[in-house]
């Protein structure tokens, strides 16, 4: 591939390339707005190339740096330019240079990442302004007072031990193996600069209350003095249906009136915006939007327990979604590339995305939102690798121990919790929270579960995929591969397989280069893997009829050595046809 953006950045050569590579322009990469449900009117997209450089842990500040890297793409990762692992003694440092658009005049301006993994610490103008630790929930600084008239310099530095520290990473491992694929380290998703008068909205909870025709409002401002109102508009489609007025600190009900839902064949999504006025003049405007929809447990005419989407039951089939792509690893390469796994999901004839110990970008639950597939969210695990407080992971032929996890673990854990699910409250496309995933890190399941219903009491929550089930929450789910199997049927919860299938079909020119090709079951030919995944399902839809009320296939796309997707990694090739898969799916759901 030729040099780019004036010879400064060219992708790393010898990996494989997704579809999207040649669209990515490093003078502006992933330009879109980072945050569809909060829009403002004036930001400014600070991606591109910044440059760079890699340092011992105990060095203070950065004096000079190594070359250019392209944000926001992970250092290890082929669309960065740069392609070097950091090792958990090492510092990775960013610099760019910037100044403050002339029309924003006095307002302020705050500093906001999407997501840097793990532990971020930023300078503004050689004034350290603050830090954060998280490697998957957005974070932001008011920097207003560090700005100089004209050009500005930013330094961030950023440690990441990956497996060798405390902290959530997912899939993560510096050593890459069977199931476990590249760290990523660094800025991953967009950083941007908004400007915000001092009164304005810091964040509104928006619930939807389907029985009741109405939404539950709950304001959040940041030096908004009591007497200023908040003028709320609803518009279906571009027709205002309902407005109100209200202060700050209220907590209000608004009804929708003939309310349209949200579903899976029909995505509605009503248009929403929060206006702080004083004195007959808007201080702050905020557009969002929302959808009417309900996410239950409901009994079928047997008395099982199904799961119900606005009251009707809904069987679930879903995919394994664990975001990695071949040349931009945790960051897709373009906005295209984000939104066509959910695209593709869905035309494959799947009705839901569980998405694996990975939190995604807002934009990507923003596509989930508008194309109306149901999301199955996982906290991603943190401790040593494999940590758990019980048992033994098989893995193909592979016994993995466990090993217990440190109060640094379930520290970082908890507060990486509750950000997310403040971060993707409002997205009518997540429908359940999974807190644990196979025993990975599980600790005081009973309080974990507790956390979160005290923050959302609104959707389903998953106790523990596949892992130490402690009978709580609103599913019970088991994983066998390559199955499928049926928990026993409870008396409340619903009987749900997280995991299964993992039929595994290699594809040489279109698979990462690794010596170990790892698969559940492997095929040898197309037909093979057709004649087994229809196996798979028509013994799935007597597990249906026995009382199964969702399913998780693994996986949507091979990863790295693991070659257990439908699709292979770099998205060129489906391995089953896709009008046979769907119509398979179609038939399972529709049974």
């Amino acid at each position: 591939m030729s040099k780019l953006a004036d010879n400064l950045w060219e992708i790393v050569k010898g990996d494989l390339l997704s579809k999207w590579t040649k669209d990515v322009n490093p003078k502006k990469p992933l330009p879109e707005y980072p945050r569809p449900q909060f829009v403002r009117k004036e930001w400014f997209n600070l991606n591109g190339l910044w440059d760079y450089a890699i340092l011992p842990k105990q060095e203070l500040f950065v004096r000079k740096f190594d070359g250019k890297i392209l944000v926001p793409f992970p250092i290890e990762s082929a669309l960065s330019g740069v392609k070097e692992k950091l090792k958990p003694n090492q510092k990775l440092w960013y610099r760019r240079f910037f100044s403050i658009p002339d029309s924003w005049g006095n307002k302020e301006v705050l500093l906001n990442f999407g997501a840097v993994d793990w532990e971020t610490t930023v300078w503004i103008n050689d004034l350290q302004i603050g830090s954060h630790k998280g490697g998957y929930t957005p974070f932001s600084f008011n920097i207003t007072e560090y700005l100089n008239e004209g050009e500005n310099e930013i330094i961030i530095s950023v440690w990441d031990p990956t497996n060798k520290g405390y902290q959530e990473r997912g899939k993560q491992t510096l050593r890459p193996f069977l199931a476990f694929y590249s760290a990523v380290s660094g800025i991953w998703q967009t950083v941007w600069l908004e400007s915000v008068p001092k009164s304005r909205m810091a964040n509104v909870k928006i619930t939807p209350d389907v029985d009741h025709d109405c939404i539950e409002l709950l304001f959040y401002g940041t030096n908004v003095p009591k007497q200023d109102n908040i003028e709320i508009s609803i518009k279906k489609g571009k027709k205002e249906i309902t407005s109100e007025i209200c202060k700050i600190n209220d907590s209000i009900c608004l009804k929708i009136p003939n309310p349209k839902l949200w579903s899976c064949d029909h995505p509605f999504l009503y248009d929403i915006s929060f206006r702080i006025s004083r004195k007959n003049k808007i201080v702050d405007e905020v557009n969002s939007y929302f959808g009417m929809r309900k996410i239950s447990i409901k009994k079928d005419s047997k008395n099982i327990p199904r799961i119900a989407l606005n009251d009707e039951i809904l069987f679930q089939y879903g995919t394994l979604d664990q975001g990695y792509f071949p040349d931009g690893l945790y960051t897709a390469p373009t906005d295209a590339a984000l939104r066509y796994d959910i695209e593709i999901t869905k035309e494959l004839g799947f009705n839901m995305i569980r998405k694996h110990v990975k939190v995604e970008p807002a934009r990507w639950y923003y596509h989930c939102d508008k194309l109306g597939i149901p999301v199955w969210q996982d906290m991603p695990n943190g401790g040593s690798i494999f940590s758990g407080s019980f048992g033994l992971l098989t893995a193909g032929k592979c016994v993995l121990p466990f090993g217990r996890i440190k109060e640094e673990n379930r520290i970082n854990y908890l507060q990486e919790l509750r950000e997310m699910i403040l971060f993707l409250y409002n997205s009518p496309s997540v429908i359940c929270w999974i807190p644990f995933n196979e025993g990975w890190g599980q600790f005081k399941t009973a309080e974990v579960v507790d956390s979160i219903k005290r923050l959302d009491s609104s959707r389903l929550i998953n106790n523990a995929s596949g892992g130490v089930d402690k009978g709580l929450g609103d599913i019970k789910d088991i994983h066998r591969y390559p199955g499928p199997k049926i928990p026993k049927i409870e008396e409340e919860r619903a009987a749900v397989l997280g995991e299964f299938g993992g039929l595994a079909f290699f594809m040489e020119k279109n698979t990462w280069d690794m010596k170990f090709k790892w698969g559940y079951r492997k095929c040898q030919f197309k037909e093979e893997l057709k004649n087994k995944y229809v196996d798979l399902i028509t013994k799935l839809k007597e597990l249906k009829s026995k009382g199964l009320a969702a399913a998780v296939y693994t996986q949507i796309t091979d990863i790295e050595g693991e070659i257990n997707g439908l699709l292979t990694y770099d998205r060129k090739k489906i391995k089953i046809h896709k009008s046979s898969l769907r119509k398979i799916n179609k038939k399972l759901i529709n049974s």
